[in-house]
């Protein structure tokens, strides 16, 4: 049990839902839910009752979180008051990233914020592959998904579209598809990790899906490369908007079938504990939010993005 385990579970009681309190926290409901077990496991209660539709505040809880509450707020003041005035932005940021979205957009953004903060220093992987935080020896991973595991803790940056793209001259040439099964007939660019093609795309209209097998003579690990590929207009591509949304700006590529959408995905940066989570990583986390959804406001802006 920490003190950021009583804080989740402070949280949980506001809300009277783990999901909830998760989300408020920038963490995974999973990993909110182990927090929780802690704090009751060592103070050996339950402090909530929980049913299949509802969880409320156990006697035992009522009882317990207010002077929880009390102690915290005492702890956080005497933390103000230690650091106020002398918590510096410095030390070394030891990140692990994805080809397309790290060299093309992340890493000048982290060059901008070493300008402002100067004690700051990079170490940066770039990689698409899933990071082990104890044998890459970084500090934290910028990655597409949520955690799949209760022991990492993490920050949302934001949502992230995901389109169907292509060059305007491979749709002058091949025509532009209208419906999924179009693509069949189109020349597929698509991701692979570990020798297995991602070669079934998902899209969405309403509440329809459609799932499309493709192919394509072009297929990668690195998803730089299938980008540069979809902008040389080699065939068509499904990218995160934030990859190439450089390109879609510039109008080198555009969103095809724009009315149906593949699956969001989610972008959070992951570190493997709470004491890795340092003012430099703060500091990075609130510039990707602000850089991430100025990007996707600007999309939206100019019509390339639909709600």
């Amino acid at each position: 049990m920490t003190f950021d385990d009583l804080t989740v579970v402070l949280k949980v009681a506001e809300f009277r839902n783990i999901t909830a309190a998760a989300t408020s926290l920038d963490m995974r409901p999973a990993t909110a839910s182990a927090a929780v077990k802690r704090v009751e496991q060592q103070l050996g209660i339950e402090l909530f009752v929980r049913s299949t539709r509802q969880l409320r505040l156990s006697a035992a809880g009522e009882k317990y979180l207010p002077q929880c509450q009390a102690a915290l707020n005492l702890l956080e003041e005497a933390r103000q008051n230690i650091r106020s005035g002398s918590e510096t932005v410095e030390g070394e940021i030891r990140l692990s990233i994805s080809s397309d979205l790290g060299r093309n957009r992340v890493v000048p953004w982290i060059d901008q914020l070493m300008v402002t903060h100067p004690g700051l220093s990079l170490r940066v992987q770039i990689t698409d592959s899933n990071v082990d935080f104890f044998r890459d020896s970084v500090d934290m991973a910028l990655r597409y998904g949520s955690p799949n595991d209760a022991n990492l803790y993490g920050f949302k940056i934001c949502d992230v579209p995901r389109l169907l793209c292509a060059a305007p001259d491979y749709l002058a040439r091949y025509g532009t598809p209208a419906f999924p099964h179009d693509l069949t007939g189109h020349n597929a660019l698509t991701y692979q990790l570990r020798d297995i093609p991602y070669d079934q795309w998902t899209f969405k209209r309403s509440d329809e899906e459609f799932r499309v097998k493709v192919k394509g003579n072009r297929a990668s690990n690195d998803g730089d490369l299938v980008r540069r590929w979809c902008v040389a207009g080699y065939g068509v591509a499904v990218k995160s908007c934030l990859d190439i949304s450089d390109d879609l700006l510039a109008g080198s590529v555009v969103n095809v079938m724009p009315e149906y959408k593949p699956p969001v995905s989610e972008l959070w940066l992951i570190c493997p504990t709470r004491q890795s989570i340092t003012p430099a990583v703060r500091v990075l986390r609130d510039s990707l939010k602000q850089h991430c959804n100025g990007l996707i406001e600007a999309l939206h802006a100019r019509g390339i993005l639909f709600v």
